[in-house]
């Protein structure tokens, strides 16, 4: 949970952490961060998405690892890992904006005026049917560009950016500006640069580059390299509504209990029904993703039930003590 996050919460009520359990999303061990832990990698072209997963996989000796977005092989740019627990988490940056920097050429010369007036035709929201080569069914959908705008010109090769919404084929808005310039126009290279509020300006870890750091750390017992690359999963939450929760309500959430309203201790100003949440400790770690089922100002003034719809458990069972008990079952004479 970031200093900003904090900034913008309610408090509904308080109480302290035991330090004896958990640990402060920002003071993790390398250990720990190899299973609550998040990896901006840059993906090269050549291998597919899930091969660059596998070579991760080997680098850092892990079981578990997932990656958020696929990239085309061919494709180069910003990849999100999750490590362990931690690809729990990657479902959140699916739907958040993705950005590309993409080289292409068109078949003919247009005046300036005509390449900006047929670009602005494909900001807002537009029609998109996949390509024939793509992993869903090719059915006409809608997708919004938010942003489009050419870098830079030589001739017929555009340098572009696009900044949309996530599922929108680039390859396929070349195609498709082409058919309005009149000749055509192929995509010649793509790059993303950005998934969600991870960008490429951040700074990227390679896989030369973990692959030293992991060396340096498991040789020497060096981790200083291998912590700078691993982001704390918190950090895939950034963009989310926040609720911190009392210690005792941790495990009992871990093993698939709703979140009461006696276990809320701080919520987001302005939090509305129906708002994806990221459940917290006091202690900044990610428990869960939930939907709201009520206001801010139904919330404070609740005494019982329930607040929120469980969608996602990030933290594994057991990290807190039980301080539940299971309802008893009557007995029978």
């Amino acid at each position: 949970m970031t200093l900003k996050q904090l900034e913008n919460l309610v408090e509904i009520d308080q109480d302290i952490t035991d330090d004896a359990y958990g640990t402060y999303y920002d003071k993790r061990t390398i250990e720990q961060l190899l299973n609550y832990g998040i990896i901006i990698l840059d993906k090269p072209p050549g291998p597919t998405s899930h091969e660059t997963v596998a070579w991760t996989k080997r680098i850092l000796k892990l079981p578990k690892i997932g990656h958020s977005g696929t990239l085309d092989p061919q494709v180069s740019g910003v990849l999100p890992l999750g490590l362990g627990e931690a690809t729990k988490a990657l479902g959140v940056l699916l739907y958040g904006p993705k950005e590309y920097h993409a080289l292409g050429r068109i078949h003919s010369l247009p005046s300036k005026e005509k390449l900006d007036e047929t670009i602005d035709l494909f900001r807002g929201e537009i029609f998109q049917k996949p390509p024939q080569r793509s992993a869903v069914v090719r059915q006409t959908r809608t997708r919004t560009i938010y942003e489009f705008e050419v870098l830079e010109q030589k001739e017929r090769l555009l340098l572009t950016r696009i900044l949309c919404e996530a599922g929108t084929y680039i390859r396929k808005l070349y195609y498709d500006l082409g058919e309005l310039l009149g000749p055509g126009a192929t995509m010649i290279e793509l790059r993303r640069t950005r998934v969600d509020q991870f960008r490429e300006t951040d700074g990227l870890v390679t896989l030369h580059e973990l692959a030293n750091a992991f060396a340096i750390w498991e040789e020497e017992k060096d981790d200083s390299k291998l912590m700078k690359m691993i982001k704390p999963v918190e950090c895939a939450f950034s963009e989310l509504k926040s609720v911190v929760i009392r210690d005792s309500a941790v495990d009992a959430m871990c093993h698939g209990a709703q979140l009461a309203i006696p276990g809320i201790l701080q919520i987001s100003y302005n939090l509305k029904k129906g708002d994806i949440v990221a459940i917290y400790t006091q202690k900044g770690e990610a428990v869960a993703l939930a939907e709201s089922t009520m206001s801010e100002e139904e919330i404070r003034d609740a005494t019982k039930g329930y607040a929120f719809e469980t969608k996602r458990i990030i933290m594994a069972p057991n990290t807190y003590p039980k301080k539940w008990r299971r309802k008893s079952t009557p007995r029978k004479d």
